[in-house]
């Protein structure tokens, strides 16, 4: 039997290894950009002008009919899961892997061509971005100084097909600053082919390619992505960063019981992009602090926190409709209405695992005023002791419940900067619909106590009259590229405050951290479910006073065994204190620890269980893979240090 089995798969390769043809005219000639025309039809609404990106072409059962009635090479591998005839042709005898560059089934250049042709030429092979540092082809040595100069700035990364944010999770195996030591640039975790989609075929042509040659599919929009979700070895990836399409509607009608503003986004706008149409219609946007996140990407699926949070919630809870292809390839709406189950999943259940999101519909609220301050110290050169900034801050911190009440925002850093001192920011604390002269007296009880211990970080105060203006000057650009670090994250609620040991504990955790030169970001924010349809966001997100991010660094020169030592103690050590004091508690998981053992109660909550049932049924054929993503579990990738996941293995099936 498996003989017979293994013939059948030799007998697949067949058409693998020949040229591609089509019949023309009754004749059969070499498929090529002459003979082969995209594979899509125009929608019923389409114009000349697309309106917006899901009015774009779509794969449709008559093309995938007609190309199959002209012959078209390997055309079964475009067919939708449920298309008549349709199958994995990768049903390899191991086949609980995906298939993997240098498998005898991994598809080869003709077959990647028939994916080209089809999609219009939308098909890029990766060249890593660092790649113009390197001796070879692709070096640049203009192009080579600008990355350097720029590999830590946001920007840089976000119009590349690939390149990734947190590079720890590719392997780090193509950045600039390696180059000069002999290193060789490899693609390592990146995909290896991406489509580059501008129209809803690109997406359900790639889905349906990979789906049926078993291949890996990431999803990637600007690479903003800690956790290595947006990236993987051997992969096709689909970009979506050219879906920028955004039309404003002031009097929103659907199938969501909300009436009123709302925005349809692409799945290619970023959070600046959004926040700034919205202020020029007059309105607020939910979004991130960074402006080069993509809004529908991981931000909104993942939940999403925001300034805007104290009084609107979580990003997920601001969509009212989601265009999506999932795994099967379909294009479909998911709202109030229909698809019920996929509408829940989508808001708060995470990303790259319901399918590709093409567009979504997310609700704005009207202009509002926002005062605050911001402040960045250096506690050594401002005289601020480590007894007295340790002192200070567990005033500040006790205060949150207070501050919380009043819808306060506050987003600070603290960094060790070497014996004992500490870079100590606010970028910013603000609240909205107050004036500054409110804001002042709200704060200055803390501000009199901090002077009374001697700590003055001599802050500088502002009024906006709307959210733009507040969050473009106050927030800081994000430093990104590095990979000699790790993050975990925790949400405090607020019965911590009811309990005066709890508290007491967990002010002594977050103390240690610092005393044992971890990275402390502390937000203070409530993020409060308003009058939305319940979703799947962690439910740890709804009593929170306080969110915690952590780190801790290793330095590039250190040996292996000390890298894994510095990983295992945020996890097993760092983590797991913050866990005792928040028992039943959770993470956000866009922001997480990759590999917290617990990831499910962790960043989903009592939603986990739902959550995996859904994907079952919305994925039986195991599409969309993310690292603690719902049903990640069942899945892992080879060929990685015990203490992180890098993408840079195979992934199979446990």
């Amino acid at each position: 039997m498996q003989g017979s089995h293994i013939s059948w798969l030799l007998a697949a390769l067949v058409p693998f290894t020949l040229g591609q043809t089509i019949e023309v005219d009754g004749k059969t000639v070499p498929a090529n950009e002459k003979n082969v025309a995209p594979a899509w039809s125009e929608p019923p609404a389409a114009s000349s002008r697309y309106s917006f990106v899901d009015d774009t072409p779509r794969l449709t059962d008559a093309v995938l009919t007609n190309l199959t009635d002209l012959n078209l090479s390997d055309i079964d591998l475009f067919y939708f899961a449920d298309t008549k005839g349709s199958k994995k042709r990768s049903a390899s005898v191991n086949s609980k892997c995906k298939v993997f560059p240098g498998d005898k089934l991994y598809p080869n250049k003709l077959i990647w061509k028939v994916l080209d042709l089809l999609s219009g030429g939308a098909l890029i092979s990766t060249v890593p971005l660092g790649s113009a540092c390197y001796k070879g082809e692709h070096y640049n040595e203009e192009r080579c100084s600008y990355l350097k100069s720029n590999w830590h700035n946001s920007t840089t990364h976000i119009d590349d097909p690939t390149s990734v944010m947190s590079p720890l999770f590719e392997g780090a195996t193509c950045e600039p600053e390696n180059a000069a030591s002999g290193s060789k640039c490899t693609i390592g975790g990146f995909p290896l082919y991406s489509i580059k989609a501008t129209c809803v075929a690109h997406i359900q042509l790639a889905v349906n390619f990979a789906r049926n040659l078993n291949l890996r599919l990431v999803v990637h929009n600007t690479g903003h992505d800690f956790l290595g979700k947006s990236t993987g070895a051997g992969a096709l990836s689909i970009w979506t960063h050219h879906l920028k399409d955004i039309k404003f509607t002031k009097n929103y009608r659907g199938a969501s019981s909300y009436t009123g503003p709302a925005f349809k986004i692409g799945a290619g706008i970023q959070v600046k992009d959004l926040y700034l149409a919205a202020d020029q219609e007059g309105y607020t946007a939910v979004g991130g602090e960074c402006r080069d996140v993509g809004v529908a990407g991981g931000y909104l699926p993942g939940g999403g926190h925001s300034p805007i949070s104290p009084i609107a919630g979580l990003a997920a809870d601001q969509l009212l409709s989601v265009d999506i292809v999932t795994p099967d390839g379909r294009f479909v709406t998911a709202d109030e209405k229909q698809n019920t189950g996929l509408f829940w999943a989508v808001r708060g259940g995470g990303a790259a695992t319901w399918g590709v999101v093409v567009s979504m519909t997310v609700r704005v609220y009207p202009k509002m005023k926002f005062s605050g301050m911001t402040w960045s110290v250096n506690t050594k050169d401002a005289g601020i002791s480590q007894e007295a900034l340790f002192k200070a801050l567990d005033v500040y911190w006790r205060r949150f419940p207070e501050y919380s009440d009043k819808n306060s925002y506050g987003y600070s850093f603290m960094f060790p900067a070497g014996n004992g001192s500490f870079l100590w920011t606010m970028n910013p604390w603000m609240i909205p619909n107050i004036s500054v002269g409110e804001f002042k007296k709200i704060v200055q009880p803390l501000l009199d106590e901090w002077k009374d211990l001697g700590v003055d970080p001599k802050p500088t105060f502002f009024e906006h009259d709307r959210f733009y203006p507040a969050w473009k000057t106050h927030f800081p650009a994000e430093n990104v590229g590095n990979y000699n670090g790790r993050s975990g994250s925790r949400l405090i609620p607020r019965k911590n405050w009811n309990d005066p040991k709890l508290l007491n504990n967990t002010i002594d955790v977050l103390k240690g951290i610092l005393a044992d030169e971890g990275i402390l970001i502390i937000y203070n924010i409530n993020a409060k479910q308003q009058n939305t349809p319940p979703n799947s966001a962690n439910p740890a997100w709804r009593d929170a006073n306080m969110f915690v991010i952590t780190a801790l660094n290793w330095n590039y020169t250190d040996s292996e065994e000390e890298i894994a030592k510095v990983n295992n103690e945020l996890t097993h050590g760092v983590m797991e204190r913050l866990k005792a004091v928040t028992p039943g508690g959770g993470g956000y998981g866009n922001e997480g620890d990759v590999m917290d053992p617990d990831f499910g109660q962790s960043y989903f909550g009592s939603n986990y269980a739902k959550l995996y049932q859904l994907k079952q049924k919305i994925d039986p054929y195991g599409v969309f893979y993310a690292p603690t993503a719902v049903g990640s579990e069942d899945w892992f990738v080879t060929d990685h240090p015990a203490y992180v996941i890098k993408q840079t293995g195979r992934l199979c099936r446990k």
